[in-house]
């Protein structure tokens, strides 16, 4: 057995404990939640700061790592997305150094699970060995086109069969966004996922999605054209993007809104009265200010009791994979979000959003959470010089 205790123990099951102790066996698991009163402390490892569970960083783009710093910033997602094609043909062994060093990276950071999208085959072989548990979202777009969804789901099948669920790991079909994914493609994802999956999706990111959708205007109108494809067949509805979504989502699937940059409260109440097996929004604050000096206002999703989770994003948007980070840029930006449930979304929200919380997410009994180390003051666990470590 060990033992670890902190000045304090976030267990996301209740108050934090004041010098808490936390038993567990030598693979990780929680065999038992005390006090340090209760113990000899010279069978403790006792540290300043904080305890809590790994984190869980609910979007990621492993698969990008090696496009770090490879892309301006500021541009707005339009020209983001342009550049991002222009870089894909990049040497297969500097694309799998780049993958296991993002995987190492967030080892470091305290991240026990990943859900991570993947449009290739190319990070299975590292999330098959990694003690990281990844869902792989394995994501599909034709551009809108119904007469290319079936051709694009075959390729796209081959890459979801190549994912391993071995050691925890889990995977399903994915759309990409609202404004990638025909009719057809997204009846051919709806019926390959299973009870239990989670499906993620792209969802208002910038303006321009929107637009498109309600009054068939703005910029990714020239995009398409640009690409050869048409957009005739879609008409404006007076509604923004995610309205398009949740008509062609499974509501039975658990489903996973990422960016969410301008959704309102009004969009999340409609979301979640049509969800019902779950529905989940992942934040990539530093993502979102990397592409587009953005943020979503957080009150819209504290108002409306929406269930957050955070991600990084890929290191094509983004300088580190840190979830800490995250929790950072958004105690800056908008420090009115208590520490206690940004811990929350980084954490046991992320963990059910994956359908892995019977094992992670928080600290309980029976649980393998993994257990970080915050190396912070207790009243400041965000200030900038904040670091965390993996205990277990």
């Amino acid at each position: 057995m060990k033992k670890f205790s902190a000045d304090w123990i976030y267990t996301l099951q209740g108050d934090p404990l004041p010098q808490g102790v936390i038993v567990t066996d030598d693979h990780g698991k929680i065999l038992h939640l005390g006090q340090r009163s209760d113990f000899d402390t010279s069978e403790i490892a006792i540290f300043p700061g904080l305890i809590t569970p790994g984190f869980i960083n609910a979007h990621c783009h492993l698969e990008l790592s090696h496009m770090k710093n490879k892309v301006a910033t500021g541009t707005g997602l339009l020209p983001f997305l342009r550049n991002v094609v222009a870089f894909r043909d990049i040497p297969l062994e500097e694309i799998h150094a780049a993958i296991q060093a993002g995987d190492q990276e967030m080892q470091r950071e305290g991240i026990v699970a990943v859900g991570d999208i993947c449009n290739k085959l190319d990070t299975a072989a590292c999330k098959g060995q990694s003690p990281i548990r990844y869902y792989s979202f394995v994501e599909m777009f034709d551009f809108m086109q119904d007469n290319l969804a079936e051709a694009t789901y075959q390729q796209y099948r081959a890459v979801y069969d190549g994912q391993s669920t071995d050691a925890g790991n889990r995977k399903s079909c994915v759309p990409h966004a609202p404004y990638t994914v025909s009719d057809q493609l997204y009846a051919l994802i709806n019926a390959t996922n299973q009870p239990g999956d989670t499906v993620s999706i792209h969802n208002q990111e910038t303006p321009a999605e929107d637009e498109l959708f309600a009054s068939k205007t703005g910029g990714f109108l020239d995009f398409y054209q640009q690409f050869g494809f048409s957009l005739d067949h879609i008409p404006p509805t007076g509604k923004a993007s995610i309205y398009h979504a949740i008509q062609h989502l499974d509501p039975q699937r658990r489903t996973l809104f990422v960016h969410n940059t301008l959704t309102s409260s009004d969009d999340i109440r409609a979301a979640q009265a049509w969800g019902q097996a779950g529905v989940y929004w992942a934040t990539c604050p530093n993502a979102n200010l990397y592409i587009e000096n953005r943020l979503p206002y957080y009150l819209h999703f504290l108002d409306t009791n929406a269930k957050v989770c955070i991600g990084t994003d890929s290191l094509t948007s983004n300088w580190q994979l840190s979830v800490l980070e995250e929790m950072k840029t958004i105690a800056r930006y908008q420090s009115y979000v208590p520490f206690p449930t940004l811990l929350r979304w980084a954490t046991l929200n992320g963990a059910e959003a994956l359908g892995m919380e019977e094992d992670l997410g928080s600290i309980a009994v029976g649980k393998t959470p993994g257990l970080i180390l915050w190396d912070a003051d207790p009243q400041m666990p965000l200030a900038p010089a904040t670091t965390v470590r993996r205990l277990i």
